[in-house]
């Protein structure tokens, strides 16, 4: 496979505590190269989760995900030629989870990374391997134009198209591990709730067992409250939780984590 997806990154005031969140619940492990006063990193083994305090002038969120390339300059001309609005930028040494970032068309940001760029380390190196029983396996952005997005990142990347159901607006990429789920963004689906813009949505994990999962949930929740998920109470939360139901398909389990990004669980 020419590209894989291999990390996600979230900002958060509370870093420390939501890498918990996510090593308590999903079972995901601390790096192997430790930047506690920078940022912590987790992983399921194949994705690295990236969790960064957020700074002046940043949104607290889900803020962007890593495609790990087999060859950059192939990647850079495919976009000149067909993308010239496309732009990118080289990281500095401190970032060792992000060697290029860019953007697609819509302006959905993403970092690009090669096996080869000196500045890999945590994420890129520490998960390389098999994932875990619970894991990522899905990245979902929501952009105006969905169908140009998907040919963007099927184009430039090589990522196949997976099948999509009947009526689905979606489109879906794979690596053939975790599918890059495009999703079309439009003002009027967040009737009654809170609107989010563009970009980063959600991310998802696939399960061994659903029981055993919501089983350990209960369990961890009742031990340190602190971790339990974002609620989606109050008629505004209720909204934008049937909103989220219906338009992702790929997990049957929707809930927030302890900071509130949107995560999708399927086993």
């Amino acid at each position: 496979m020419f590209a894989k997806i291999n990390h996600v990154a979230l900002v958060s005031d509370n870093y420390a505590q939501l890498a918990e969140f996510y090593k308590a619940i999903f079972g995901m492990k601390s790096s192997n190269s430790t930047r506690p006063g920078r940022a912590v990193t987790v992983g399921d083994g194949y994705v690295g989760l990236n969790i960064n305090p957020r700074r002046a002038g940043r949104s607290a969120g889900l803020d962007h995900f890593g495609i790990q390339v087999e060859d950059c300059p192939i990647v850079f001309e495919r976009m000149k030629k067909k993308y010239p609005s496309v732009k990118w930028l080289q990281r500095p040494a401190t970032r060792p989870f992000a060697g290029i970032t860019t953007h697609d068309p819509d302006g959905t940001m993403f970092d690009i990374s090669q096996k080869d760029m000196k500045n890999r380390t945590s994420v890129y190196v520490d998960n390389a391997g098999d994932a875990s029983p619970r894991h990522i396996n899905h990245v979902a952005i929501r952009v105006m134009n969905p169908e140009a997005m998907a040919e963007f990142y099927h184009h430039v990347f090589d990522l196949p198209l997976s099948n999509r159901r009947e009526g689905d607006k979606n489109y879906y990429l794979t690596d053939g591990h975790v599918t890059l789920e495009i999703m079309p963004w439009d003002i009027t689906d967040y009737d009654g709730t809170g609107i989010i813009t563009l970009g980063m949505d959600h991310f998802g994990f696939k399960v061994e067992d659903m029981a055993a999962f919501r089983a350990d949930l209960e369990t961890f929740v009742a031990n340190n409250p602190r971790l339990a998920p974002a609620s989606f109470s109050g008629p505004e939360g209720e909204a934008l939780l049937s909103m989220f139901d219906r338009s992702c398909p790929l997990g049957e389990y929707k809930m927030a984590d302890c900071d509130g990004i949107l995560l999708d669980v399927a086993a």
